[in-house]
């Protein structure tokens, strides 16, 4: 989403013990999301202004054992849904993927993914970038906030490329299996945000071994390097938790880390 902008003139009336004198300023509004920041144009303001979050969004397509993927649907309509809803001040969706449930084999797309995420935002020094990653846990009853990804892809069946790997190093730079990279999203905070709206969410320590724990681990080496900050949320099946309190919660999430960040 770029941001728009315009120029336009402010008249100040400067009061003084002398007769008005009216100066005529120039400035330059840049709307980010829902965040105006007003800049000089004819002298350095001193201040960076107010910051925007940029959150990119992430879902997978169906895998062995889930023929419809939740995240895929949420995903794939959650602009559309927050375009009703209007975004929190200073929050830009960013960009919306749709990945393949795959680990080696779609490791190019997922970083194409996320690079062509980068360019189509506007430069901007002040952005906080964050990539979250939405994934499915057939079993589970309320929603997950997970806390770290580990170095490790143990696959318990095929990837939809067939790949299926047993105690594999996820980055074979990063040595050991057993090293875990950690978000830098104050998921703490962010808990209790969304358990107050009334959500059933809890933080998790263990993101599993399948590609929602490979994708999260090579996002987090991505946004360390980028500066950027990186989540994973598991979801319930929509007969679990119906599709509606899905987009709600994921609404609300986007909103709790723009807060937090």
């Amino acid at each position: 989403m770029m941001p728009m902008t315009h120029s336009t003139s402010a008249t100040l009336a400067v009061l003084a013990p002398h007769p008005v004198v009216v100066v005529e300023i120039s400035v330059l509004k840049s709307k980010i999301g829902n965040c105006i920041q007003v800049e000089n144009q004819n002298e350095e303001m001193g201040s960076e202004g107010p910051k925007s979050v940029v959150i990119n969004v992430s879902g997978f397509k169906k895998f062995q054992g889930v023929a419809e993927n939740p995240t895929e649907i949420i995903v794939n309509n959650l602009r559309s849904y927050m375009g009703k809803r209007g975004l929190a001040s200073c929050l830009t969706l960013g960009s919306c993927t749709i990945l393949e449930t795959a680990g080696d084999g779609a490791s190019a797309a997922l970083y194409k993914a996320m690079e062509s995420g980068i360019e189509r935002m506007e430069s901007n020094s002040n952005d906080q970038v964050v990539w979250l990653h939405l994934g499915v846990n057939s079993g589970a009853m309320k929603f997950a906030i997970e806390r770290q990804a580990v170095n490790e892809a143990t696959f318990r069946c095929p990837d939809e490329f067939g790949w299926q790997p047993q105690q594999f190093p996820i980055i074979e730079a990063d040595g050991v299996i057993s090293r875990a990279r950690e978000t830098s999203c104050s998921i703490d905070a962010i808990l209790k945000i969304l358990k107050k709206k009334g959500f059933d969410v809890a933080i998790s320590d263990d993101a599993g071994r399948f590609v929602c724990n490979y994708v999260y681990y090579h996002s987090l080496r991505f946004a360390e390097e980028k500066g950027h900050k990186s989540l994973f949320v598991h979801v319930p099946l929509f007969t679990r938790i119906d599709e509606e309190t899905q987009m709600r919660f994921v609404t609300s999430l986007l909103e709790a880390i723009a807060a937090t960040c």
